[in-house]
């Protein structure tokens, strides 16, 4: 088969190169240029399909023999990632833009490239394992990685039916350690490269500057509120802040104050202490299911509310294309804006955008 490698210049993404080649696949490297800022000396070298990662992935193509290709996502990722990521944080809420990327961009954008170059499949460089359906109803399914550490379902919840049976992921059946022994062992440059970064498409990672370029308004300072409504201090802007944030605060209180709520229409900070920021439950939407359809109006699961977070038992109550989860145990921090991913053990349902 004629496979397209998403090659961002990475360990992982090389690796997958390599699995490709040595299957016999006639393969070819695409990576992405999504870069519109104009002085890229200043994106760290570590950020994914950064200028010195294209670098990496061409020279790691032409190690392996395959063609490789760059291919142009600025507009798409400006329209589709950045522009999203902005508008949210001046709403007061905290975007998760990476899933942003896999779902418009990645398995959007570079997918229907792949299919330009007449490449029956994409393969990428993701810790995530598609399948097929344990009851043999011809669907395919997204299971977490074998490296549960660096497991990345959370941010590909999103796929459909129609990606997923065109997509490969050959590094999720492997430890992260096995994938870096792997790139060791082709002879690979990237083999030692550091993680990617969050945030890879802001220049010297100053989110401060960044937003205040582009929405002035969301860095006006405000009141900082308790629950009683007093207020306590002045905020920088809020968009400067997510909620369960402690630090950067500015405020003498004789306990630890976190944020508990972002009031965009009042531009204000709600803050209080740490039991304050649990909540039994939310309401979620804009919901998709890996399946096209949710395991039914109401069920049981398990919830990740962040990707560093660990699932959490719930309830989920569906009706008018809204979720409302109950949580078992109530959950610290959930935050607007961020994503919540449901599980029914190792296989990904779907998920949504926290709205409250």
């Amino acid at each position: 088969m004629k496979i397209a490698v998403a090659m961002s210049g990475g360990v992982d993404s090389s690796v997958a190169a390599f699995l490709m080649k040595s299957r016999g696949h006639d393969v070819v490297g695409l990576t992405m240029d999504i870069w519109s800022c104009r002085n890229r000396a200043q994106v760290d070298p570590r950020v994914c399909c950064g200028p010195e990662a294209i670098r990496d992935a061409a020279r790691v193509a032409e190690a392996l023999g395959i063609r490789h290709s760059i291919v142009d996502l600025r507009r798409a990722f400006e329209d589709r990632v950045v522009g999203p990521f902005v508008s949210e944080y001046a709403s007061g809420r905290t975007p998760n833009p990476c899933v942003l990327c896999n779902r418009h961009v990645k398995f959007g954008a570079l997918l229907a490239k792949a299919a330009a170059v007449g490449a029956t499949h994409l393969a990428t460089g993701h810790h995530a394992i598609v399948g097929g359906s344990s009851d043999g109803g011809g669907r395919f399914t997204l299971r977490r990685a074998k490296d549960r550490l660096k497991d990345q379902t959370y941010f590909l919840y999103a796929l459909t039916q129609e990606e997923l049976g065109r997509v490969l992921m050959p590094v999720g059946e492997l430890s992260k350690d096995e994938v870096r022994q792997c790139a060791r062992d082709a002879g690979l440059h990237v083999a030692e490269r550091a993680e990617s970064q969050d945030l890879c498409f802001i220049p010297g990672g100053d989110l401060a500057s960044f937003l205040a370029s582009r929405v002035p308004t969301a860095l006006r300072p405000g009141p900082i509120e308790d629950l009683s409504g007093t207020v306590v201090g002045e905020h920088a802007g809020i968009a400067l802040y997510t909620v369960g944030q402690r630090g950067g605060l500015g405020l003498s209180r004789p306990r630890a104050t976190y944020v508990l709520r972002i009031d965009a229409a009042r531009n204000a900070l709600v803050v209080g202490d740490e039991g304050d920021l649990r909540a039994r439950g939310l309401v979620a939407d804009e919901l998709t299911w890996i399946a096209g359809t949710p395991p039914g109006g109401t069920f049981r699961a398990c919830a990740k509310i962040r990707y560093a977070s660990p699932a959490a038992v719930c309830e989920v109550e569906l009706s008018g294309g809204r979720a409302r989860v109950t949580f078992d145990v109530p959950q610290r921090a959930v935050a607007p804006g961020q994503a919540v991913v449901f599980y029914d053990r190792e296989i990904v349902l779907g998920g949504g955008t926290i709205r409250a």
